[in-house]
């Protein structure tokens, strides 16, 4: 039988996991954020074309060209929060609304493009491909970045490092799919990936 000692301890000891369990989950429930990767697996993505994905260390990262991360799920509208590292030549992408997930591009989905040596500036890194022209025009090469990206409706806009790049985009061909990560060039990482709906 166990002393009343040990059991005091266990009972205390439970009750104050299930204390920080419910304070985590609540936190994470007031932002309203979901973590679309967990730097361990590609569980929730499908891989699509030749690109390589190495995973770990908290972080998903592609290094050779070319293809496609998407996500299995469909997404309407959106706050999405990225952390990404990328070369100065690297050619990646986040493509939103993504109509085909076996043929994603700029022409079926939203692409806010990572390319800071992209040949026309005005789509370069920050902006949404054919739709939105950055403004001012953003370097993100051999540094850690955040981006924020929000689809309500035809309304989209995009931030990079707490700046706006596109603020008041509209466009209302693409009102739903899942979301694609790319690879076409160059080393690109990506640590956070988040997602609130709205």
């Amino acid at each position: 039988m166990m002393p009343t000692t040990l059991k005091q301890v266990l009972a205390i000891a439970f009750s104050l996991t299930i204390a920080l369990f419910s304070i985590n989950t609540h936190a994470q429930a007031q932002d309203g954020y979901t973590d679309l990767i967990d730097g361990i697996s590609l569980d929730g993505w499908n891989i699509i074309g030749s690109a390589n994905w190495v995973i770990g260390k908290g972080i998903v990262e592609g290094n050779k060209p070319s293809g496609f991360l998407v996500s299995n799920k469909s997404y309407r509208n959106f706050i999405i929060r990225a952390e990404f590292w990328a070369e100065s030549d690297t050619n990646s992408g986040i493509f939103i609304r993504c109509q085909d997930p076996n043929k994603v591009t700029a022409g079926n989905a939203y692409e806010i493009n990572i390319w800071d040596t992209r040949p026309g500036q005005e789509y370069s890194t920050g902006a949404i491909v054919d739709i939105a022209k950055v403004n001012p025009i953003h370097k993100a090469g051999g540094r850690w970045n955040t981006m924020e990206i929000t689809a309500n409706g035809p309304q989209l806009k995009v931030m990079m490092n707490g700046v706006l790049t596109v603020s008041d985009a509209r466009d209302s061909k693409f009102s739903e799919g899942p979301i694609a990560l790319q690879s076409a060039g160059g080393i690109i990482k990506f640590r956070k990936l988040q997602i609130k709906p709205i």
